[in-house]
């Protein structure tokens, strides 16, 4: 069995940059460390950061000292504010293309465009992105949903950066029909597109495909519907444990690609297993 592992697979920038924040912050030793919710989607990887000493605090009121870290999908501003009013020391891991697009939504709500924002409701990158708005914008999921907002004179459309550009085409579209002036800033991040058209490229070319990567993780569910999509059976895991044998039985070629917040070692973990499984090692 030939195991192939997309391209564009794993980590992103901004998950990169959050991680070696919170981790050089761990490893000066000088003051207790915490994260404001999740750092990033995948429970491996916070479970090694609480090995390290770095905890994670649902709420403020649970750090009284030290610094907080705020999670690569960005926080209302106004929790910000709060931990610095604390006295606490803020690391702010905001991957830069949510930056990004707080800016814009900032920009939009200065010049008096009507707001609306395409995501996942209930996603922390988007309520976060929402309270830039000051809690006015709409947020849609698909171009259905578009059909259904009233007529505005002037509308913004921002996009969450782990979006398909196929949906914000689509949105895009309904929203010019639905306003007489619409400005649209493409926030979808690079790196997403990316992986997204690798791992389309690559469920096309094997027989089964393997995503992993938190079940909590949108950008990876996201990959799985778009390997599903292509007709190739598509199997969602977080760990190597989690494989099953039958899934890979009589394959001959399966690929792997993971979400952004996978680390490589579980990829390579992964892989180590689907090939004990090509050797009959017993599993699941």
């Amino acid at each position: 069995m030939e195991i192939i592992v997309a391209e564009s697979a794993g980590f992103c920038f901004g998950v990169k940059r959050a991680l070696d924040l919170v981790t050089r912050a761990a490893d000066d030793g000088s003051r207790p460390v915490h994260t404001l919710g999740a750092l990033i989607h995948n429970p491996q990887e916070i479970a090694r950061l609480e090995e390290r000493g770095v905890h994670q605090a649902s709420a403020l009121d649970e750090v009284s000292s030290g610094a907080i870290v705020l999670s690569a999908h960005g926080v209302d501003p106004e929790v910000e504010e709060a931990a610095g009013a604390r006295g606490l020391e803020v690391i702010d891991a905001t991957c830069p293309f949510v930056k990004r697009a707080h800016e814009n939504i900032l920009a939009l709500s200065r010049e008096g465009y009507s707001i609306v924002i395409l995501g996942d409701r209930g996603h922390r990158e988007v309520e976060g992105l929402a309270a830039r708005a000051g809690g006015k914008a709409e947020i849609v999921s698909s171009a259905e949903e578009a059909e259904r907002l009233p007529f505005r004179q002037r509308c913004g459309l921002v996009v969450q950066t782990t979006q398909r550009p196929e949906a914000l085409r689509e949105v895009a579209g309904v929203l010019a029909e639905r306003c007489r002036e619409l400005r649209v800033f493409n926030t979808i991040c690079e790196a997403t597109v990316k992986r997204q058209e690798s791992a389309r490229e690559l469920a096309e070319k094997v027989d089964a495909m393997i995503v992993v990567g938190g079940r909590n993780s949108a950008n990876t569910q996201r990959l799985a519907e778009i390997c599903a999509a292509t007709g190739t059976p598509t199997h969602h895991v977080e760990t190597a444990g989690e494989l099953r044998a039958d899934w890979v039985r009589g394959v001959q070629r399966v690929g792997v690609t993971a979400g952004a917040s996978t680390p490589a070692w579980i990829v390579d973990e992964v892989v180590q297993r689907l090939r004990e499984l090509e050797g009959g090692t017993p599993g699941p």
